[in-house]
């Protein structure tokens, strides 16, 4: 059964049977044949699909903010930045896909030589919940101009964000089948990688489900963009703009009660700026208002399920017990469901829980150095690879530190955040592949040369 649960109330929302074989087999036929022909349409169809649908949310922007908050508990006012995000990405692939696909005339000595991009087909769309409708529309977007289909099996406890993108896509025009929900459990993907109309496979969750489906979509030899866990640093070297850096690390950190791969996690600061960067964060921290999600006014609402919150509570814990030091939170909050108190943990060391585990919730774990390159070091002593952000008013040096982080993007001076201007993704056991930008629209399409010899 597919149940929704509200996590600031505890009350169930609605319950969906799981779809039966049948329904899946006639979904992803219709969906086949509704790319064989999408894929013959017009590049200013598929603009024009794209601006519709951005339409279809700015025009429900406040129903569909309220929905993501009921169903997730993001606060109100960061759901309808989501929403307004998700209109922007279409926009933005409406103006520039023709250009980011264009043909590339490359010289040869034939008479023509040019790299082509074709769609894939019917690209499945494996989503998680914190994000419900951001990480679909970042995929979709760029995936309808390209030429491609998208079947989405979205995480369990957001069904009713599910159900709303389908009526979304449905309401701006897009022929019948071009986007499929399907409502199934987890066990059940393996078998729909493995179906012959299914061409590629894009996920965003966490690193174990990554490795599990890589590996399915790897025996099935189905191309693969994945974007997994991070653990991300936010780096304060001593010559930093300390209040700046201060004040940006709060929602670089709690935005989205801390559920996001890109939230900075680590906070690695030079000894001699540690207290004074401590002191100014802390100050901050403690005006966030926990709360009502659907509150206009609330920085922080609940985690998405009890057990998020229990296995972060259980870290912060552990950290505690091997010598860090607790600042602030480090408690649930009852009063606002599954909610747990913005906690900050001082002299966080590397081989304590909070630095070695990805922390999905409100925590932020300050780690003190000695030196900027101790900071590098520490900084890429981890797993992951996702995102990081450098906080140093001599750019040049900053520019040279950004090129020895391992990450998929370095932000300097800002915190970390996607943008559809720009590739998005990461390394290591972050992932692997891009989305957005022109780089992104590409990874679903088959890079084809076209090579013409001389003829009459």
């Amino acid at each position: 059964m597919i149940v929704s649960v509200n996590p600031y109330t505890r009350e169930e929302i609605a319950r969906f049977e799981p779809h039966d074989d049948a329904h899946i087999d006639a979904a992803l036929s219709e969906t086949e044949n509704a790319q064989r022909s999408w894929r013959r349409s017009t590049m200013a169809e598929r603009a024009k699909l794209l601006t519709t649908i951005a339409g279809v949310l700015r025009q429900g922007k406040n129903e569909y903010a309220k929905l993501i908050s009921a169903e997730m508990g993001k606060p109100i006012k960061e759901a309808l930045s989501e929403v307004e995000k998700c209109a922007l990405n279409c926009d933005f692939y409406a103006q520039n896909g023709e250009r980011f696909l264009a043909d590339k005339p490359v010289e040869t000595n034939a008479a023509d030589s040019r790299v082509v991009f074709d769609p894939l087909g019917v690209v499945l769309a494996i989503m998680p919940w914190n994000y419900p409708f951001w990480q679909y529309f970042r995929f979709a977007a760029p995936a309808f101009m390209a030429g491609n289909a998208a079947v989405l099996k979205h995480a369990n406890n957001v069904p009713l964000c599910a159900q709303a993108i389908a009526e979304i896509v449905a309401k701006a025009g897009a022929p019948k089948g071009l986007h499929q929900t399907l409502f199934i459990e987890n066990s059940r993907v393996e078998k729909l990688i493995n179906d012959r109309r299914i061409a590629a496979v894009t996920l965003t969750g966490s690193t174990q489900v990554g490795a599990i489906v890589a590996s399915q979509a790897g025996r099935a030899l189905k191309k693969q963009v994945l974007e997994l866990g991070g653990s991300d640093p936010f780096i304060v070297l001593a010559d930093a703009d300390i209040e700046a850096a201060a004040r940006m690390a709060v929602p670089a950190r709690f935005i989205n009660a801390g559920q996001s791969c890109v939230n900075s996690k680590r906070f690695i600061v030079e000894d001699r700026i540690a207290d004074a960067f401590t002191e100014a964060f802390l100050a901050n921290v403690v005006k966030l208002k926990i709360g009502d999600p659907m509150s206009s006014d609330t920085d922080i609402g609940p985690l998405a399920r009890a057990d998020l919150r229990d296995t972060l509570h259980a870290q912060v814990q552990r950290t505690v017990a091997a010598g860090a030091k607790l600042l602030t939170g480090g408690e649930a909050f009852e009063e606002a469901g599954f909610a747990y108190k913005p906690t900050v943990l001082d002299h966080v060391t590397k081989d304590m829980t909070a630095f070695r585990e990805e922390t999905f919730g409100p925590v932020a774990a300050i780690t003190r150095v000695k030196s900027a390159e101790d900071a590098i070091m520490l900084a890429n002593d981890t797993e992951f690879g996702l995102g990081a952000t450098l906080w140093s008013q001599d750019l040049a040096k900053a520019a040279i530190y950004a090129r020895q982080i391992d990450a998929g993007a370095v932000f300097i001076n800002g915190m970390v955040a996607s943008d559809p201007r720009l590739p998005f993704g990461g390394i290591k056991r972050s992932g692997y592949g891009r989305e957005l930008g022109s780089v992104g629209i590409r990874e679903f399409t088959n890079i084809k040369t076209v090579w013409t010899g001389p003829g009459r």
